[in-house]
């Protein structure tokens, strides 16, 4: 187990991540956002270095005090070797399997070791696989092989327009995080709520007012710097307002020069829809999610 400490070496590793996307994007997004001021003090670490195999983003100790809180203590993972890799992910310094805890990646094949893991540590594993995405803007800078111009949506990339007078766009506030916790797919509880404001805090948000000035239409970002947590009140909804949020969060981030991609469930038919007018474009690999809970 290898600590990866200082700019040099995690700007090192960035770089390596970018030859290995979209297979290791959700780490990618992690760790760019650690060589921007990481601001949930994540650490990132190797089974060695340079040459590594796999590569484990966690928090710190200090920050994982909860054994409960599964929304804190979140890995995400990449390992260019995931049949290999399950001794470095089976240590206690890499991963604490006696917490309740979350495993993220772009890679499903690391299914096998995190199942097998988890037999070995007496742990119930439910999996979460959905479709990935990038935007073209981000796959055209980072992945331009990915790239087909004759299968973007003739949409050129942008949402229906709203009634202006009526919605105003602006940023979530700490406040507005029990609306966006009660919507949330993975949320509803106080943990996801701490986290949903922690994420409010640190990263660019977008929503927009109602006429009671209300948050109506949201979308955030996380740690690993992915666009999440998007929702519409119901009074409000089939009115493209999501859409219309997403955009303007993109925009938001492409002027931070932040890479874009976002995942949603499989059988949501309406928001794959929503994603192709952006000219989101589907991954080859998926978004994947291991909930963790001891037995």
């Amino acid at each position: 187990m290898f600590p990866l400490q200082g700019a040099q070496m995690l700007q090192t590793l960035e770089k390596s991540l970018i030859k290995s996307l979209p297979a290791s994007l959700k780490v990618y997004g992690t760790v760019f956002h650690m060589n921007q001021g990481n601001p949930f003090k994540l650490k990132a670490l190797v089974d060695k270095w340079p040459d590594f195999n796999t590569v484990v983003v966690r928090p710190q100790e200090q920050d994982m005090k909860d054994d409960l809180d599964h929304y804190t203590n979140t890995y995400q993972i990449y390992s260019k070797d995931p049949k290999n890799c399950q001794e470095f992910l089976g240590t206690t310094e890499v991963i604490d399997w006696k917490q309740h805890l979350q495993i993220q990646s772009s890679q499903s094949s690391l299914n096998e070791a995190i199942q097998s893991l988890a037999a070995i540590k007496s742990f119930k594993v439910k999996h979460a696989q959905n479709i990935l995405f990038m935007t073209s803007d981000t796959v055209e800078k980072l992945v331009p092989s990915l790239l087909d111009a004759k299968n973007l949506s003739p949409s050129g990339g942008k949402p229906k327009a709203i009634d202006e007078e009526m919605f105003k766009i602006s940023s979530l506030e700490t406040t507005h995080a029990a609306l966006v916790n009660k919507f949330w797919h993975f949320g509803g509880n106080e943990r996801s709520q701490r986290f949903i404001e922690r994420c409010i805090q640190n990263f660019p948000s977008c929503c927009l007012l109602g006429p009671e000035g209300t948050p109506v239409s949201w979308t955030l970002m996380d740690q690993t710097g992915e666009m999440r947590m998007g929702g519409t009140v119901p009074d409000y909804r089939v009115k493209g307002l999501v859409s219309y949020v997403i955009h303007i969060q993109g925009q938001k981030m492409r002027k931070l020069g932040f890479p874009i991609y976002s995942h949603t469930e499989k059988s949501n038919e309406a928001m794959q829809k929503m994603s192709y007018t952006l000219h989101h474009i589907t991954m080859p690999c998926d978004w994947n999610q291991w909930s963790c809970v001891p037995l």
